[in-house]
């Protein structure tokens, strides 16, 4: 049988960060962990947004108990202080879901001078991992999950010389640099955790093709051009639910089967069952890793290294 979310594992005493998880997939990652039990952390940067999150979860559940930390991954000091608020409350981290992101954005800066899409869907998260490390590694078997994107296979490589693509930016063409940059980070944090000998494991999920808000989003601001209204038009009429498209992140950061290393989808690429898939493209995959590292420590200042244990 397709697994669900009914398949999720009893989490009563576990915490768990959910970056976005005021909407879309990250509002439906956070409900489903909220009813199974655990301590959720929806860490997002709209705070109207997400208390209107909390709210709907409570309803549903409750007995939920949530907490919520503002969040704006496209700013390193307010990515600190996000994590400094969840260190100071929780000894332990068993759960962190990388899953917020942007789009198809027009060409744009964060507040440290990254380009958008690269700064927020990777650096931030990048940062936010980085600080969260203590408590990750105080819990038994942290899981770690970066949400990538099928966008990923159309990605060209990661300039050291250029990572913002200050010479030559496209929209689309960011987008699929920073979902290949998630990739990457989860499988180069995988090495990590498994080269320290620690209990903690980093996996990655995509979603497929999910009727959100990401979609929208992106026409609206008038980075996606004509391909942005295509694939709004087209999510609408047959992508799946935001319910559906969270399992394959779900499955990844609780399936007890599941492993580090590992890359959860639907069954068919777009759409289907959440299913464990193979991870494509492995040639220059370890160059790439490598330079994802050097590229994400010089730019944000931020090492991440795990000590053995």
């Amino acid at each position: 049988m397709a697994w669900t979310e009914k398949d999720i594992p009893d989490l009563s005493g576990r915490t768990a960060v959910v970056t976005g998880g005021n909407g879309g997939l990250g509002f439906q990652t956070a409900l489903a962990l909220a009813g199974a039990g655990a301590h959720v952390v929806v860490a997002a940067r709209d705070r109207a947004k997400t208390t209107a999150a909390v709210t709907r979860i409570g309803r549903r559940y409750p007995a939920a108990s949530l907490e919520v930390v503002p969040l704006d991954l496209g700013d390193l000091a307010r990515v600190s202080a996000a994590a400094g608020t969840i260190l100071a409350g929780h000894g332990r981290v068993d759960v962190l879901v990388n899953n917020a992101g942007v789009m198809a954005m027009p060409q744009r800066t964060t507040a440290d001078g990254f380009e958008l899409q690269l700064g927020v869907n990777h650096l931030g998260h990048w940062a936010f991992t980085a600080r969260l490390l203590p408590a990750l590694l105080a819990a038994p078997a942290a899981r770690v999950v970066t949400v990538t994107s099928t966008a990923r296979h159309r990605a060209r490589r990661l300039d050291p010389d250029d990572p913002h693509m200050t010479r030559s930016y496209g929209a689309w063409a960011s987008y699929a640099r920073a979902k290949m940059a998630n990739l990457h980070f989860g499988l180069g944090l995988q090495q990590r955790f498994a080269g320290a000998g620690v209990a903690a494991s980093s996996l990655v999920a995509h979603p497929g093709l999910s009727d959100t808000d990401l979609q929208a989003r992106s026409v609206r601001e008038g980075g996606a051009g004509w391909v942005g209204a295509f694939f709004e038009a087209l999510t609408a009429r047959s992508g799946m639910t935001p319910f559906e498209g969270a399992r394959p992140q779900l499955r990844a950061a609780t399936d007890p089967r599941a492993t580090g290393g590992e890359l959860y989808a639907p069954r068919f690429g777009s759409h289907g069952p959440a299913v464990r898939r193979p991870i494509l493209r492995r040639f220059g995959l370890q160059e790439r890793i490598d330079v994802l590292w050097e590229i994400s420590e010089r730019e944000t200042g931020i090492p991440l290294e795990v000590r053995p244990a």
